[in-house]
């Protein structure tokens, strides 16, 4: 899967994250859970919420025809 768990990386409720092992990505809290996401290139990246929960993440990429 693309999403990294987080969770091994909080101290003390706390989040740390390095920034420089990824050029772009998004972070995701939800019910206690921390996950990264590393974003595409080129398309979009949906998260999918039910009742104030994340329930899904879908990506949809594409590449420049040039």
């Amino acid at each position: 899967m693309r999403l990294i768990n987080l969770d091994h990386i909080i101290e003390r409720d706390k989040l740390v994250i390095d920034t420089r092992q990824h050029a772009c990505f998004a972070v995701i809290l939800s019910n206690g859970a921390a996950r990264m996401v590393p974003l595409p290139t080129y398309g979009e990246t949906k998260i999918i919420t039910n009742q104030g929960k994340i329930t899904r993440v879908k990506w949809d990429e594409g590449e420049l025809f040039n």
